[in-house]
């Protein structure tokens, strides 16, 4: 059983998804940049078959201890799911080449925009391969610190089978970035986090990959590395070490050289809101942008999901994929209606945005399919920053534990539930720790699909 989460943050300051009040109505100051000289450019480099806002509350805690936001960025690569075998084209699918090449022109996009000689990259998962590869390959000297949260370093499994898959530790990318005495390279600062056991991908059995029973060749430590800065963050899963406000803590006082004036998000009095609507050609997850969808944003009431009138915005992408901005208020609960081509209709239910982002990317649901042909309703609660634990977390949905999160080493991190017609309309609460959204259940013989999306 893990500390609570107010007990892991170690007197850091917060829950963490708290934001600091305001005060008197005004906007809340944020706190100075750190005093130990000036902080260079951050980079946020995400893992496989994600995006760049699940870095979004990380940018918030940043900004809130006054680190400017265009002194960061964050990389969305454009297909990041890895290749079956790196050296074979894959539809939709990068190589470890393809991650390396977008990440070094982040890399020059960002010291060209500040004017910095060097930049601090950090990386969850497969993003630290990419920052390893993009300094080994000549980049030592765009980089001042290397942070890898959750990074498989030496492997998801390190055996004879799949020898050109990037997650092998026995394969040649790992094995070229791993070679000789120190596994860092000189002259750039890396730390490394990972999870004391709750990592499904730093596990020795290969029950998480499909092969219960059989030796991984990998342990808990494989995330860490000769020569770095290793930190174990207690029972915190596999994205929980890049996203959870305890990696926030270490990752600000590793680059910074000081610890953060305080975890909690401030708010600001006005947010807009911006992003990006991207698919799933042939059910791959990618970044490439969606043309011709439609995005309307209501205002919803916190207890019941219902929406406070019209829309307060809607468009319709153009090529670039984009359906912003938005002006909210930072207190709303939100329902985005996504209609996208050759998708059901998703209604999105997200808790208050406090503060104004340009990555609130938008993805349609998973087609309906046949486990879902004899349901009137079908509602996800989704966690993209983190997996549900159980008994780690408190998680319940509609009012139960969900039956297809499985406990232990936390591995899911979406739950679906399918309801008779004759609830259709009713409200869906999605409780997560101390995060409550209330979404609506839509008829899925129309073709929608409701997502209870948790921020924290």
């Amino acid at each position: 059983m893990r500390l609570s989460r107010r007990t892991i943050l170690l007197g850091a300051g917060s829950l963490p998804f708290a934001v600091a009040s305001l005060r008197t109505g005004a906007l809340a100051q944020t706190a100075p940049a750190a005093q130990n000289g000036p902080v260079p450019p951050i980079l946020f480099v995400h893992g496989n078959g994600d995006y760049d806002a699940l870095w979004m509350t990380t940018l918030w805690r940043m900004e809130s201890n006054g680190i400017a936001r265009d002194r960061m960025m964050a990389i969305n690569f454009t297909d990041p799911l890895a290749r079956s075998d790196d050296k074979v084209e894959q539809a939709n699918r990068s190589s470890a080449e393809d991650q390396r090449r977008e990440l070094a022109a982040a890399i020059a996009e960002l010291k060209r925009r500040t004017g910095a000689a060097r930049v601090a990259l950090v990386g969850s998962s497969r993003g630290g391969n990419a920052i390893r590869n993009v300094i080994r390959s000549g980049g030592a000297g765009d980089v001042s610190h290397a942070i890898l949260c959750g990074t498989p370093n030496h492997g998801v499994f390190a055996t004879d089978d799949q020898p050109n898959n990037e997650f092998n530790g026995r394969g040649p990318f790992l094995r070229g970035l791993n070679e000789g005495e120190s596994e860092v390279t000189p002259g750039v600062a890396f730390l490394t986090l990972r999870s004391d056991g709750m990592d499904k991908y730093a596990q020795a059995d290969g029950r998480f990959i499909g092969k219960p029973g059989t030796p991984t060749g990998v342990t808990n430590e494989g995330p860490e590395l000769k020569g770095a800065t290793n930190l174990v963050l207690g029972a915190l899963d596999h994205r929980e070490v890049a996203f959870h406000p305890r990696a926030f803590r270490e990752i600000y006082k590793f680059i910074a050289g000081s610890e953060p004036a305080r975890i909690a998000i401030v708010p600001e009095q006005v947010v807009r809101l911006n992003g990006l609507v991207t698919g799933t050609p042939g059910g791959v997850q990618t970044n490439r942008p969606v043309a011709g969808a439609t995005v309307d944003i209501f205002r919803v009431d916190p207890d019941t999901g219902e929406r406070k009138g019209s829309a307060v915005h809607s468009a319709k992408t153009g090529a670039d994929g984009r359906w912003g901005p938005a002006q909210v208020e930072s207190g709303w609960s939100l329902e985005f209606v996504l209609t996208s081509p050759d998708a059901p209709t998703t209604h999105i239910y997200r808790s208050p945005f406090p503060r104004s982002s340009d990555v609130v990317h938008l993805r349609a649901a998973r087609p309906l399919g046949p486990a879902d042909k004899d349901a009137g309703a079908v509602v996800i609660m989704s966690r993209p920053r983190g997996y549900f634990g159980l008994p780690r977390d408190v998680v319940l949905f509609d009012g139960k534990e969900p039956a297809d999160v499985k406990p232990g080493v936390p591995t899911d991190a979406a739950a679906t539930l399918r309801l008779p017609a004759t609830e259709i309309g009713r409200n869906i609460v999605a409780q997560f720790d101390e995060e409550r959204i209330v979404a609506r259940a839509w008829p899925a013989a129309e073709n929608r699909i409701a997502i209870a999306e948790l921020t924290y």
